[in-house]
Parts: structure tokens; C-alpha cells; sequence
């Protein structure tokens, strides 16, 4: 039988989803923990690779086991979770069909990455401190030129084996919004302080967001004009483009399937 699970996960000690020689990974984890409950090696699959730091919220991941779950996995869920590390938290496990792949079935997922403009203690640790300031305005205008269906080459970071650079970004767009500390506990703050960017796609590449967030600031700061990502998707490399920002900011929250 295949379960799907949906889980959400802090990036902040984790080398990304993926299993790694060296390095604790989300997928390392999560299969240990099932194996372990399952008392057989299980292999859980997830939507697509995070980078190192990178979190997410709703993540979703299959496995497949010949040994039913119950139907109440109200206790499977309580054991599988005292097992993980606090960075992971499963949130359902449900039997799915035997044809669905958490990755390949996925047609679409969105990304949001935060940031902010002053001092504030209470965001460093999931949000970019950003020490300039930023033209949202023109930030969206640059953002425009991503939508559609494109090579992406210029954002993928070096060395990627993808067979195809080509994506189809649904949504890209950048929003001011007002952290829970400032709007209720009374943090002093200005409109326009925090910002996050919201990107939708249905894949993306290596290192793909966080290259064109660094892009956009670019723009954003004056060093770069608003035509300029449309540049870089023509004939650009990923040396032309702006420079990666750190992956702590970035969340994946949402992955789409037919019928779901």
C-alpha cells in the first residue's frame, strides 16, 4: 500500500530534503523514523529537493509498505513524532493511490522567501535582513518578466544535472505584510518594513528562488533596470545574474496535485 504523508519542517540544522553522505537531511530522518515503526527499510519520497536551510510548511511525501496502517494513525503519527527530530513534524499520513508520486504527480509548488529592512531581533532566523533600501515597485515590474514558460538556465545553480532548464513560473510578485510581534505585541515599525516574495511554479531548478530574489534586489536597490531579468532569461548566465541570498528565509509552502 502507498501512504501520502504531509509534513512541515525548520531547514535551520538540515542539509535539505535529500539524503546526504555527511550531513542530517529531512528524507534521512523521516525514513528512519517509518522503518522504524514499520520495523522493515522504508524509503519515503518527497515533492522535490530543499536546499540546506530551506523550510517548509505542508511538504508531502509517499512511502509504500506491505503492512497496513491502521485507520485511526492518530498513534502512528504520536510515535513517528517522538521520533523525529523538533526540526520535523508530521502532520497527516493517509492511504493514497498506488499511482500517485509526491514529485512527479506535483503540478505545481510555490515558494515564499522573507525579508526585512531594520534591526529586528525577533526575524533573523527565518527572514533576510536586508541593509539597503529596495524599490518593491520595481522589484514587481522586473518579477513580470519571469511569468511564463522559460529557460531558466541563468538561475540554476552551476553545475546542476537537470535534463531541461525550462520552467513555467504561474506567479511571481513581491507584498509588504506585518509580522504578529509588531501587529499585536506593538514592535515599533514602519509601513514597508518587511516584505516577503511569493513564486509559483510548476518546477523549479537548483538554487532557483534564491538566485532570483538576489536578481531582483538588484533591481530593486537602482543597480539594475527593471528590463533586466527579461536579459537574463534571453541570454543570460548564471554569473550574470545577481548573487544567491541565504536559504533560512525560504519557505516552501505548498505543492499542488490534480484533484487535490
Amino acid at each position: 500500500m502507498r501512504y501520502r504523508i504531509r509534513l512541515s519542517f525548520n531547514g535551520l540544522t538540515l542539509s535539505g530534503w535529500q539524503k546526504q553522505n555527511n550531513a542530517p537531511s529531512v528524507q534521512q530522518e523521516l525514513s528512519h523514523a517509518v522503518s522504524v515503526l514499520l520495523g522493515s527499510e522504508t524509503e519515503v519520497t518527497g515533492a522535490g529537493r530543499t536546499d540546506a536551510r530551506v523550510n517548509a510548511v505542508n511538504y508531502i511525501a509517499h512511502f509504500d509498505t506491505t503492512d497496513p496502517i491502521p485507520l485511526d494513525a492518530t498513534n502512528f503519527i504520536y510515535k513517528l513524532n517522538a521520533i523525529l527530530s523538533k526540526n520535523i513534524t508530521v502532520h497527516e499520513i493517509s492511504p493514497c493511490s498506488e499511482d500517485f508520486h509526491a514529485r512527479f504527480s506535483a503540478v505545481s509548488r510555490e515558494y515564499h522567501y522573507f525579508i526585512h529592512f531594520k534591526e529586528d531581533p525577533f526575524m533573523d532566523r527565518f527572514s533576510y535582513r536586508c541593509r539597503y533600501p529596495a524599490d518593491i515597485g520595481k522589484m514587481n515590474e522586473a518579477a513580470a518578466h519571469l511569468l511564463g514558460r522559460h529557460d531558466f538556465s541563468c538561475f540554476e545553480k552551476t553545475g546542476s544535472n537537470n535534463r531541461t532548464s525550462i520552467c513555467t513560473i504561474y506567479e511571481a510578485r513581491w507584498e509588504t505584510y506585518t509580522p504578529t510581534h509588531v501587529s499585536i505585541l506593538g514592535y515599533p515599525a514602519a509601513a514597508g518594513d518587511y516584505a516577503f516574495f511569493r513564486v509559483r511554479a510548476d518546477r523549479f531548478l537548483r538554487n532557483m528562488v534564491r538566485a532570483i530574489v538576489g536578481s531582483l534586489l538588484e533591481v530593486g536597490r537602482g543597480r539594475r533596470g527593471t528590463d533586466w531579468t527579461a536579459s537574463l532569461i534571453a541570454s543570460g548566465t548564471r554569473s550574470d545574474a545577481g548573487e544567491s541570498v541565504p536559504g533560512h528565509a525560504l519557505f516552501l509552502n505548498r505543492v499542488e496535485y490534480d484533484g487535490m
